[in-house]
């Protein structure tokens, strides 16, 4: 029985924040969680290596690439005022690119039934040429643009399902047509884009999907949202892989925002994209998700519907 791979490093704890929501304590909370899981057995942890510059530079400008660099390693704090740094975030905002690369290479090879990266710093809201939302490199984007470079995915889909919209990742893949990004996200809430009305550029309308949930919002809502929306549109757009930017700030104790999901509410939506997905792969990686309590408890319930060997 293939196993579930779980990409993560000790360098993600030195990415150090200091008294910031997205700090080392989260995954000191979720990795203890994982290896001591009912499934534990059927995870197969791999430490990653760091992405090369041409990799980064699959997504992101290579000026901001070199700034980035030496903005960490010259000892500056912070990127932006929401976006802290220090000297480790270099190392660790790299590894969490290759991650997202190397769990790739690990499901399309077969080698594994899919993948967890459970990295830090997050990457969703980094844009090709700025830092945001406490986001260096944009993994998923990164990964996504490896799919397609080494393994000639035709067609690859992004499910986000932090309450954060994703802008980073959407404008990575506005103008591709080849790649169908959905987010489903907080309505008026940072950073402030997302719109229902944003579907495309030229030659790409229609793979591009938001779909904003209203204050409150939990369990049977975002059901519905996947039953009514989500799976027929990628029913019909037929990806070949299927990435999940994995944030768990939807949960009801999350203090970040105003959704109300649940552990269990994450493993049954986890369970309807692994349907969705059947024998294509699937690479999911760590956003967001700062009640420390409610995060350990996602990311087992998430971890747990991709370690089971029959969907």
């Amino acid at each position: 029985m293939l196993k579930t791979a779980v990409f993560y490093d000790p360098v993600f704890l030195k990415h150090d924040t200091g008294d910031h929501p997205e700090s080392a304590e989260r995954l000191r909370a979720v990795i203890p969680a994982l290896e001591s899981a009912p499934f534990a057995d059927r995870l197969e942890w791999i430490s990653p290596d760091p992405a090369d510059r041409q990799q980064l530079e699959a997504v992101h400008d290579s000026g901001y690439i070199r700034f980035v660099e030496e903005r960490c390693l010259s000892g500056e704090r912070s990127m932006d005022a929401d976006t802290i740094i220090c000297p480790d975030s270099w190392m660790a905002a790299t590894t969490a690119a290759g991650a997202l690369i190397e769990a790739v290479d690990c499901v399309m090879d077969k080698s594994h039934a899919n993948a967890f990266c459970a990295v830090r710093p997050p990457g969703h809201h980094a844009e090709s040429s700025r830092a945001m939302g406490f986001c260096l490199f944009n993994n998923v984007a990164i990964g996504a643009r490896h799919a397609q470079k080494a393994y000639g995915a035709q067609k690859t889909a992004i499910i986000d399902f932090d309450v954060h919209h994703g802008n980073g990742t959407q404008n990575a893949f506005y103008d591709d047509p080849s790649l169908f990004f959905i987010s489903l996200h907080q309505a008026h809430h940072y950073p402030g884009t997302g719109m229902e009305s944003e579907r495309g550029g030229a030659g790409a309308e229609g793979t591009n999907m938001n779909i904003p949930m209203f204050a409150g919002a939990g369990d049977e809502e975002y059901y519905d949202k996947f039953d009514s929306q989500i799976i027929p549109s990628l029913t019909k757009f037929k990806p070949d892989i299927i990435f999940i930017s994995a944030g768990f700030d939807a949960h009801i104790d999350d203090p970040l925002a105003g959704l109300s999901l649940t552990a269990r509410g994450y493993a049954t939506i986890t369970k309807k994209i692994l349907n969705l997905a059947g024998s294509k792969p699937v690479v999911s990686t760590l956003e967001g998700g700062y009640n420390i309590q409610a995060l350990k408890e996602s990311v087992a319930a998430h971890v747990g519907e991709l370690a089971k060997p029959v969907h």
